[in-house]
């Protein structure tokens, strides 16, 4: 697993990226710098660019946002997010099937158009979750005993977001993959949907072959980014080579500072979660 300087030192063995968003492109305010740089020449040179992103919200609500932070939409070809498999999943249900939601209100645009109906836990046939409803203050212990009497009835927990922990502006906040964490260990049934589980990918796939007319295969795809547990596991899983970003959410654990990665200690992430990557850098620069 070498350190490399840039994407540049390897673009030429693939002909498309799968990159994560939060944590590679962004921290939740603002781009990093030189991401868009990158991913524009990436493309530059005839590569595809699809966004896979844990985001518990359908890929339509986020360009926008992407444009505010500094990240054009003319440096990806599409977005494909957790939130977007959750909807097709929630759409396919019986028309008024009882959900019990935990999140934020920005991320119910899910149920739009689903004939799924939200209501309280008394009368609920399965949970949503697409994070805590107050991300800055709560964690998984906040919901020890709502989810202790919930996993007695036996309801299933969609989990919109399987992310653990992300980084918002320097502070770690805690994501559904962390609820729904809890409410397994409580002896609770958890659908995933996102990365690290498979599905996801063989949607990718599919996005990306519209993207390259068919003449794609695994071994031209590189995935990007920084979760060792969801985009390095995830890529792992699905027979694709894997770009290890250093300087997010496993940041302090690979260097001193998330600019200054050592290669020993990068090494020792990887084979503590039994992982493995093409290579790694702190940020997605060319």
């Amino acid at each position: 697993m070498p350190l490399i300087s840039g994407l540049s030192v390897i673009a030429g063995n693939y002909d498309a990226l799968l990159c994560d968003v939060w944590g590679v492109l962004h921290n939740g305010r603002e781009a990093y710098p030189g991401v868009a740089d990158a991913l524009g020449k990436f493309r530059a040179k005839g590569g595809h660019v699809l966004l896979l992103s844990n985001a518990p919200r359908p890929s339509g609500t986020l360009p926008a946002m992407f444009e505010r932070m500094g990240i054009p939409h003319d440096v990806y070809d599409g977005i494909l997010t957790s939130g977007d498999a959750t909807k097709t999943y929630l759409a396919g249900l019986a028309r008024g099937a009882r959900c019990y939601y935990i999140g934020p209100e920005r991320d119910a645009v899910l149920f739009e158009d689903t004939g799924v109906k939200r209501g309280g836990e008394a009368d609920a046939e399965f949970i949503l979750a697409t994070g805590p409803f107050n991300d800055e203050e709560e964690g998984p212990e906040d919901y020890r005993e709502q989810f202790t009497r919930l996993a007695a009835r036996d309801l299933p927990f969609i989990c919109a977001n399987p992310d653990i922990i992300v980084e918002r502006g320097g502070k770690h906040i805690y994501c559904a993959g962390a609820l729904a964490q809890l409410y397994g260990q409580l002896g609770g049934e958890i659908i995933y949907f996102g990365k690290p589980h498979l599905p996801i990918y063989s949607i990718a796939r599919k996005r990306l072959g519209e993207f390259t007319r068919g003449a794609l295969t695994d071994g031209r795809i590189l995935a990007v980014g920084d979760g060792p547990l969801t985009d390095i596991k995830g890529a792992n899983e699905a027979g694709i080579d894997a770009l290890f970003i250093t300087g997010g959410i496993a940041a302090g654990d690979c260097g001193p500072t998330p600019d200054g990665p050592e290669e020993h200690r990068v090494a020792r992430v990887l084979e503590r979660a039994g992982i493995h990557a093409a290579g790694a850098m702190a940020r997605l620069v060319w």
